[in-house]
């Protein structure tokens, strides 16, 4: 049986990982807050195209679908947003899969390049931080992030499943 989150004794270690890990989540929102009116977009738009740059720097690109889930809006809303993002000339759906069917999204480079600008200009400090961790805090870190983002990937769909199931 594990153990019940809300009454759990847990050591002042766990809790203040989980609670650093809570101010980073919202000062990771708050940046994006900032992004937004950096490029004169909507929050939601904004977070939108955060996650489609994001996911394109690391050659993953996210699916309509991915994006929805992501951001926790219904595919006809997403679809809505994309389309406000596409004529802004901010991204381009592709469908450069054998599976024609299949839309990945892609920022611009215009796009691409003011986010890189607003990186550049927001994440001084977050550069700094990472510059002066040396490799094996930043190898053991990413591992806790890693294990963690697949606990919460796996309580999602968990829970996906459960909704389906009503």
């Amino acid at each position: 049986m594990t153990a019940d989150p809300l009454t759990a004794d847990w050591s002042p270690e766990q809790t203040a990982a989980i609670q650093r890990l809570r101010d980073w989540a919202i000062g990771f929102a708050e940046l994006n807050q900032h992004l937004a009116a950096w490029m004169g977009l909507p929050g939601s738009d904004a977070q939108a195209l955060s996650h489609i740059v994001w996911a394109a720097e690391e050659d993953k690109p996210l699916s309509p679908a991915d994006l929805a889930r992501q951001i926790g809006m219904t595919s006809g809303a997403t679809t809505v947003l994309l389309n406000r993002l596409e004529t802004a000339g901010h991204i381009r759906r592709s469908r450069e899969h054998t599976d024609r069917r299949r839309v990945t999204l892609w920022p611009e480079p215009g796009a691409r390049e003011q986010a890189r600008q607003f990186v550049a200009a927001a994440g001084t400090e977050i550069a700094e931080v990472l510059r002066t961790t040396d490799a094996d805090e930043l190898r053991r870190v990413t591992a806790f992030v890693k294990r963690l983002s697949a606990a919460a990937a796996a309580g999602n769909r968990r829970l996906q499943q459960r909704a389906g199931g009503r």
